[in-house]
């Protein structure tokens, strides 16, 4: 033993000595060790999965998605007469197809093995969107071999979940959604799956953090774990050690195509909702606010004057939107959604997504450093999603008649906007400002990814026209002791963003 455990145990054993026997002593020293014996068996993990598994094992299944079309005709090769081919080629494509063409038969591709489990005893089956995408038949394979024909329900493929309907002749063995909230890093989890087509195949391990934003989509908000995850789990449920799936397996990190011990499920407190609109409706309804959102970093809190980093800042707000009947504004910053608190900008998108259509609620918002609340009807966010936009009126391209001149500021070459520029640049109709020439590189300006052929629209809520325009602000700024200002900034193409810059 090392001496420092040795020391250890004989301090304890001497001070026991004191009041009563040796052997005493020795006896309570192996109890107090014996103690902590069952905490050390948990930090382990369960002894055994086996029960657990045994009891879901049926509920989860393999899917087969495949694609079938027509293979395309192909016009038989003209061969000159008397050819020494001829007959080889004509007795090639003859067969198969008929004279003058190739095949025209049904072929399948784009076959794909995924996973998924039932939740209703009657057929219904929740899936991963990508493992039936496309595909016109899909077949269930279920533990015990037996395959069927499945429907496709419906489809969600911003969180990336489908359901599909089987017909059993007898129940199913189904398992039900727990809830993914509760789930603490840490906790142990198990994950069932199709692994490269070995169904039935069994991991454990951990969650090793919540609420990831892997980019994968508008409302990312995946479970992280290091239970073995590989291609074919996709749509395979992650158990809590309920029995209760607490994510849906979707996405893997991974170099060589194997785990490595980081995969991605999508919640349940997400799902769960989705697959019952998906059952009742056949598509997914989502509540709609109507603005287009930015993160919040110290720069920005710093110049709009409320605090420390937070909220979701709002860039756009949609003329024909919730947002803007009810009220919100450019540059709102939204910090509370329904009693919810927004605590990054990414929160803001499924918060509302989650909210019932026509729900009327309460968004708190800091503007002009002050915070208000403003009730909003949330609309619908249809299919074809929208985008949020400001349309700026009165804009017409311009032109070199005016003798403004070119400047330099923050990093950035600046120019009044001409005709020449707007030809240059293929600036988009409507977009009227001081358009960006060069980008100093290493310049902050090039850290936010401002580009030449931007077009700097206001800078602190003050309409820019020429470049004298923005080095007075700039200096306004300056003098009130302001270290960065807030750039309402356009690209080429019309879309709009607010970018911090420091104040020079």
């Amino acid at each position: 033993m090392p001496k420092t455990f040795l020391s250890t145990v004989r301090s304890k054993a001497g001070s026991i000595v004191a009041r009563t026997s040796r052997a005493a002593a020795i006896a309570a020293l192996g109890a107090s060790l014996v103690v902590t014996a069952p905490n050390m068996a948990l930090a382990k993990g369960p002894d055994s999965l086996a029960d657990l598994a045994q009891s879901v094992m049926d509920a989860v299944v393999n899917i087969k998605a495949a694609q079938k079309v027509d293979q395309r005709a192909v016009p038989m090769p003209q061969m000159p007469p008397g050819s020494p081919f001829e007959d080889l080629f004509n007795d090639f494509f003859q067969r198969r197809g008929g004279e003058g063409q190739g095949p025209s038969r049904p072929q399948q591709r784009g076959s794909s093995l995924g996973s998924g489990f039932v939740i209703d005893s009657a057929g219904i089956v929740v899936t991963n969107n990508h493992v039936i995408a496309d595909a016109n038949e899909i077949t269930v394979v279920f533990n015990n071999g037996t395959e069927l024909k499945a429907e496709l329900v419906g489809k969600d493929p911003k969180i990336d979940i489908a359901v599909l309907r089987v017909k059993p002749t007898t129940p199913l063995k189904a398992v039900k959604f727990g809830d993914s909230n509760k789930m603490r890093v840490g906790d142990w989890v198990m994950a069932i799956g199709n692994p490269f087509g070995f169904g039935g195949s069994v991991s454990a391990g951990i969650v090793s953090a919540k609420d990831r934003n892997i980019r994968s989509g508008p409302y990312d908000n995946f479970i992280q774990t290091d239970a073995a995850i590989n291609k074919g789990n996709s749509g395979g449920p992650l158990f809590n050690m309920d029995g209760e799936v607490i994510g849906v397996n979707t996405a893997i990190v991974s170099p060589s195509g194997g785990s490595i011990g980081i995969g991605f499920s999508v919640p349940s407190a997400m799902v769960a909702s989705v697959v019952d609109q998906l059952q009742k409706y056949g598509e997914t309804r989502r509540g709609w606010l109507g603005v287009a959102i930015q993160d919040v970093d110290d720069a920005m809190a710093e110049s709009l004057g409320i605090g420390k980093a937070r909220g979701a800042f709002i860039s756009s707000v949609d003329p024909k939107g919730p947002a803007k009947t009810a009220g919100l504004e450019r540059e709102d910053v939204i910090l509370k959604f329904d009693g919810k608190e927004i605590k990054a900008s990414r929160d803001l998108p499924r918060i509302v997504a989650d909210t019932p259509v026509d729900k009327q609620v309460d968004v708190v918002l800091m503007r002009a450093g002050k915070e208000i609340t403003k009730p909003v009807k949330l609309g619908r966010l249809e299919d074809a999603d929208r985008q949020a936009s400001v349309n700026r009126p009165g804009a017409r391209p311009g032109s070199n008649d005016d003798g403004a001149r070119s400047g330099k500021v923050v990093g950035l070459d600046l120019s009044p906007s001409s005709t020449e520029l707007r030809r240059r640049y293929n600036i988009k109709d409507g977009i009227e400002g001081v358009v960006i020439t060069r980008v100093e590189p290493g310049s902050k300006a090039q850290e936010r990814f401002i580009q030449p052929g931007d077009t700097i629209l206001e800078i602190q809520r003050t309409p820019m026209k020429q470049v004298a325009d923005v080095t007075k602000r700039l200096a306004e700024l300056k003098k009130e002791g302001r270290s960065n200002a807030l750039f309402y900034i356009a690209n080429a193409q019309g879309d709009m963003r607010y970018v911090t810059l420091p104040v020079e």
